[in-house]
């Protein structure tokens, strides 16, 4: 019964001293002399509040003009679009938040969420892409009035007919979708219009999106044929084949063959041959040997010449491709063929040194010069002589 007293006074004692504190005036300070402001006062803080929605363009942006006098999108051009912008990869200019689908970009370039509030949610439910990160267009889908995009598999993931069924039994219950893998992998961008989507194509869609991604990345063709000789570069940009590529520089060149032969020569070995085209148009025959281009021939259009090509043009060695060595030019009559010079002996003798004393410089005229015996080298025997027999002497 104490407790329940002494309990019921301090309730009472903190309600009362509460109370007096709200009631409680402060007195007025008076104001400095030399400031106009209250003497003793703390420094007073001014809290702003952070725009959420201002969005920072890019600089080199430029809105498209005009927009909402084009007739609708058709479908044709709705499906090319389709087709060329799925599986796309852009680097993103903006955080994405991971399982997001309320990002809106204007024709104007103006994106909702803005700047501010987008890195919150990346930061506080994790980011799909973070800004310079690389991102692939996993859908894309054309409505009345906006163009619906997901990248990364989208906010949502989609699941397999499979993974709804589950078979249970006595040791329990198999099957069913993985908890794990039931989270969003991606997230979502809307482009928004004002009546409609208007007819465009996939440049212009490319720079109204330019807010959120950019698409100036370098396709992994560009990439590698940027790593080749400049003669090969012109071959692979005017689609031609030379002798000596492997079967990545021609797929560079001329994409993957229509058809494939494989057979062998006379000699027994084995060959394949890629062909391009159709008769009566230009047919251009590749001829691998192992992971070689051994011989290429072009069949011209309408029954034309057959050119075969035969001589190595270019070297691959360890996957870098170089040109091939330059053969020696054949002389012609106005050029003379070099002659292959003598070796000199080594001599520790110097052009500029004054002449041996013990050697005449000079003949006298209508005289051969002395010929002089070269000395034995080291490990070769002496060269013998005939030497003229005994005189015998006088008979007695």
């Amino acid at each position: 019964m104490s407790c329940h007293v002494l309990r019921l006074v301090g309730a009472v004692v903190i309600t009362s001293s509460l109370f007096v504190g709200q009631t409680q005036e402060s007195k007025p300070q008076k104001p400095d002399d030399k400031t106009g402001k209250p003497s003793g006062s703390a420094p007073i803080t001014v809290v702003t509040s952070v725009d959420s929605s201002r969005t920072e363009l890019p600089a080199d942006f430029k809105p498209l003009i005009g927009l909402d006098k084009r007739p609708k999108l058709d479908k044709t051009t709705e499906l090319q679009l389709v087709q060329l912008f799925n599986a796309e990869i852009a680097r993103v200019r903006k955080p994405l938040p991971l399982g997001t689908k309320d990002i809106v970009v204007t024709p104007d370039g103006l994106v909702r969420p803005g700047d501010a509030r987008l890195n919150q949610l990346a930061s506080t439910i994790g980011a799909a892409a973070k800004v310079g990160d690389q991102v692939k267009i996993t859908s894309i889908v054309f409505r009345e009035k906006s163009v619906y995009i997901e990248v990364n598999g989208g906010p949502k993931r989609k699941s397999k007919w499979y993974e709804h069924i589950s078979v249970g039994g006595m040791g329990g219950a198999v099957g069913g979708q993985d908890p794990n893998q039931a989270a969003a992998t991606g997230s979502a961008i809307s482009l928004e219009f004002k009546n409609h989507v208007p007819e465009m194509n996939a440049a212009e869609l490319r720079q109204l999106l330019y807010p959120i991604f950019d698409f100036s990345l370098k396709s992994a063709t560009q990439v590698a044929t940027e790593t080749l000789p400049p003669k090969v570069q012109a071959a692979v940009k005017s689609h031609q084949v030379l002798v000596g590529m492997n079967r990545d520089m021609v797929i560079l060149a001329k994409d993957r063959p229509e058809q494939k032969f494989r057979e062998k020569d006379e000699k027994g070995r084995e060959y394949e041959d890629w062909v391009y085209g159709k008769p009566p148009g230009e047919v251009v025959f590749v001829r691998f040997v192992g992971d070689e281009v051994t011989q290429v021939k072009t069949a011209k259009a309408g029954g034309g010449e057959m050119v075969v090509k035969t001589e190595r043009e270019i070297d691959v060695k360890d996957g870098v491709a170089s040109l091939a060595s330059a053969k020696p030019v054949a002389n012609n009559g106005n050029q003379e063929a070099e002659q292959p010079q003598p070796t000199r002996k080594p001599t520790l003798r110097r052009d500029d040194d004054p002449p041996d004393p013990a050697v005449p410089a000079t003949t006298a005229p209508g005289l051969a010069a002395p010929q002089h015996k070269e000395d034995p080298q080291w490990g070769e025997k002496p060269p013998t002589t005939q030497q003229p027999p005994p005189s015998q002497p006088p008979p007695a």
